[in-house]
């Protein structure tokens, strides 16, 4: 449709991520019809509070704007039981998308489903997209799925806690070397890191792998403002996650 993405970075600091909402409106042009918000995000981890998200969610009522929210890992947050979310805070007529999905919060990757929440405006839009582009779900993963939003709660729980163990190896064995700067993550289930004197994140992916046999995705994947960054996913196994990460901090200590 000739849309343009504008991407607006995150601002890093001693006390975290955080999302500069004044550099969202100085992005705003005439042209802009959305803003796009991930939280919990990928590959941060950072989750935006409410204040943030009522910042945002007026920025949007003033200019006009719609705003589609990518609350796909809104279950896997080491807080409160869900990330906060635009819902606690919206009015009827707000002009929200909320888009999920059973990949992440409910491990259902492969089934490959997941939903829209939207304004009542464009649901009709939102049924002509599915009738004509996939003519809808098979009927099984959509039973799949009911079965876990009814009885997935015990199973989710499970998830975060070993993510959240996970999260805290990892973190411990990586600040040990003293040379890994990162924030750490409240949501999500990945570590967005960088290492001390390390420029050119791909060529350190490609150097770790040789290395170390450990694989990481390179922070230039994600856009602006990751070039220095590796982002470690840890929703594995802790046995797994730990020889991977005293793997990573001997690469570490011997540059």
């Amino acid at each position: 449709a000739g849309a343009v993405p504008v991407a607006v970075t995150l601002d890093q600091s001693g006390n975290g991520w955080s999302c500069d909402v004044g550099k969202i409106e100085a992005a705003i042009t005439p042209r802009t019809k959305a803003l796009f918000v991930n939280t919990p995000s990928n590959p941060t981890g950072w989750t935006a509070d409410r204040e943030t998200l009522q910042a945002i969610l007026d920025l949007a009522r003033e200019k006009g704007l719609w705003i589609i929210a990518d609350e796909i890992y809104s279950l896997f947050h080491y807080g409160d039981s869900r990330a906060p979310s635009f819902i606690d805070i919206m009015a009827d007529e707000d002009r929200i998308l909320f888009v999920n999905s059973f990949s992440k919060n409910w491990a259902m990757t492969g089934w490959r489903v997941g939903w829209i929440k939207t304004h009542p405006s464009l649901q009709q839009v939102f049924e002509n997209l599915v009738q004509y582009s996939t003519s809808g779900v098979a009927q099984f993963m959509q039973r799949g799925a009911v079965v876990a939003l009814d009885e997935g709660d015990a199973f989710i729980a499970e998830q975060v806690e070993r993510a959240r163990a996970a999260r805290d190896l990892v973190c411990g064995i990586l600040a040990a070397t003293g040379r890994a700067r990162f924030t750490v993550p409240q949501g999500a289930f990945y570590l967005f890191f960088a290492v001390d004197g390390i420029i050119d994140s791909r060529a350190a992916a490609f150097d770790i792998v040789d290395r170390a046999n450990v694989g990481l995705a390179p922070g230039t994947a994600f856009g602006p403002g990751g070039e220095a960054f590796l982002r470690l996913c840890f929703h594995r196994r802790l046995d797994q996650l730990e020889e991977a990460a005293h793997r990573l901090a001997k690469w570490m200590t011997s540059m």
